[in-house]
């Protein structure tokens, strides 16, 4: 950066970059993220049913294009595209039920089952030193898609709720998508691996 003498405001030493294009400067740093434009402009009532709704549509698509590392019968788990921390994951049942209590006995057991599977999977490969865990029911409770049951399981470490995300309300994530989602997939435990 250089000091533009005379370019600006009136009595202000302007700011350019080493194109010239011209800069007021201030006191905050910029992260760019275009690609949450997308989840902003939709906010989150933009996903009504089935056919708009990104867990029902996701299966349909390959693992790597959906970021999905395991499907299960009534249940599947899924990379959050917008992670807390690396290594989010979602738990979904395969039906579009927006409640809890809209699971049945047989999606209830192997939500549950997934989600301890995912944290044991989750201590192999990226050893965290704890873990949340929550569904957010409802528009008022919080949930980003409500109109699809999903359960967040996100690894946590040490230092990782410093003022970055807090004051600053930014992530720095350290793997692509990718390389976590492949990462998971290829430790979760196969039908001759199970625990």
């Amino acid at each position: 950066m250089q000091e533009n003498t005379g370019a600006g405001y009136p009595g202000d030493a302007g700011v350019t970059d080493d194109f010239d294009l011209a800069g007021v400067p201030d006191a905050f740093q910029r992260l760019w993220t275009p690609h949450r434009m997308a989840y902003i402009k939709g906010g989150q009532h933009q996903f009504k049913n089935e056919n708009d709704c990104p867990f029902c549509v996701g299966p349909a698509r390959s693992d790597e294009e959906a970021l999905i590392v395991y499907r299960g019968k009534t249940c599947y788990v899924v990379l959050n595209l917008f992670p807390y921390n690396p290594g989010h994951l979602l738990v979904c049942p395969y039906r579009h039920v927006p409640d809890y209590t809209d699971l049945t006995v047989e999606e209830t057991a192997e939500f549950a089952e997934l989600t301890q599977t995912a944290m044991r999977v989750l201590r192999k490969v990226a050893n965290p030193g704890g873990f949340n865990l929550g569904m957010n029911q409802g528009v008022v409770g919080g949930a980003g898609i409500a109109a699809h049951l999903h359960q967040h399981i996100v690894p946590r470490w040490g230092g990782d709720g410093n003022f970055f995300p807090i004051i600053a309300q930014t992530k720095a994530i350290t793997q692509t998508l990718d390389e976590v989602r492949q990462q998971v997939a290829d430790a979760w435990p196969g039908e001759t691996d199970a625990e």
